[in-house]
């Protein structure tokens, strides 16, 4: 039991809690930008309601709830958490004092630098791999033109 244990965590913290050095997003980062791009969530376009893209993304690639999702996709748009955003948030996304609103009441889109990690996608510049279900396929990292991970960091582990 004390070595399945061990392998599973080592296993969830190497695949799901550790940024990827190579685009400095962690896999529902990565996930909420690549749903965002493929609804057509552009700079030049309307905010969405949050709650559509957290949808999106755990239905095609992230099945491991919503609250997840959200804190990841709303931690990417605070300027106060970030150095760069990588999202354009909408409505309240909270404070250092307060919590964000629910996802139904704040909209989001990806922000310049946020296509700067997307634009060659279609170039055939990463790896695909399969979604969860198979049913799709989804980058293994992102071509990111900026260094993430220096510019806004990480914390944690999860």
């Amino acid at each position: 039991m004390k070595e399945s244990f061990l392998a599973y965590s080592l296993s969830v913290i190497t695949s799901r809690a550790i940024p990827d050095i190579r685009d400095g997003l962690k896999p529902v980062q990565r996930r909420i930008l690549y749903s965002m791009l493929r609804m057509g969530v552009r700079p030049d376009s309307p905010h969405r309601k949050s709650a559509r893209v957290v949808g999106d993304t755990m239905g095609r690639y992230h099945p491991h709830g919503d609250a997840a999702i959200y804190d990841a996709l709303v931690r990417m748009g605070q300027s106060f958490a970030r150095g760069m955003t990588l999202v354009d948030p909408q409505g309240n996304f909270g404070s250092l004092d307060d919590p964000p609103a629910a996802p139904r009441y704040t909209e989001c889109r990806l922000t310049e630098a946020a296509m700067a990690m997307v634009r060659e996608l279609d170039e055939e510049t990463c790896e695909f791999r399969p979604t969860y279900d198979a049913e799709a396929t989804e980058p293994a990292y992102l071509p990111a033109l900026l260094p993430n991970l220096l510019l806004n960091g990480t914390t944690g582990i999860a």
